[in-house]
């Protein structure tokens, strides 16, 4: 393999890691602080006064997160520390980096706008575009790799299952 070859998967799997790296932090930081149920019902409260959340935010934030706020003052800590695990890993990482925009896309709806969000969106959207790239390195290849190796009987995994790996 040539240097040129391996440019992309270096880049995007760097990116891949980057990410994950920024979803641990942000699990950090939440577990660090004793985030729970009275920040979720912070969020939520203060998206019923704010211009700047939009309609279906009102709803979802009335309805849903208030009711259920000490479910997700657990889940949002766990859903980041997921997120950053799988995409270090590289385990379901079309996947992994999907469900990054979309909750980083809540965060944007709730009026929660931190610096590092746009960089992770835009780090997402370089592995969603280039899934190869984004798991070349990494756990799902190596076993890929292994599950092949050695038994040629076997038929490959389907390329529309290994791009979401």
């Amino acid at each position: 393999m040539t240097a040129r070859e391996l440019a992309a998967p270096i880049l995007v799997g760097a990116a891949r890691v980057a990410l994950g790296g920024l979803w641990l932090n942000e699990a950090a930081i939440k577990v660090r602080s004793g985030f729970g149920g009275a920040d979720i019902l912070l969020v939520a409260n203060g998206a019923a006064t704010n211009s700047r959340v939009p309609g279906y935010f009102h709803w979802f934030a009335s309805n849903v997160m208030q009711p259920a706020s000490g479910f997700f003052g657990f889940a949002i800590p766990l859903l980041e520390a997921g997120l950053g695990v799988a995409l270090i890993l590289g385990i379901l990482t079309r996947a992994a980096a999907v469900m990054s925009v979309l909750t980083l896309l809540l965060y944007w709806s709730s009026d929660q706008l931190i610096w590092e969000y746009p960089v992770m969106v835009a780090l997402s959207v370089v592995v969603v575009a280039f899934p190869d790239s984004a798991r070349r390195f990494s756990l799902s290849a190596l076993l890929e790799w292994m599950f092949a190796r050695g038994r040629p009987e076997r038929p490959p995994l389907p390329r529309s299952l290994v791009v979401w790996l």
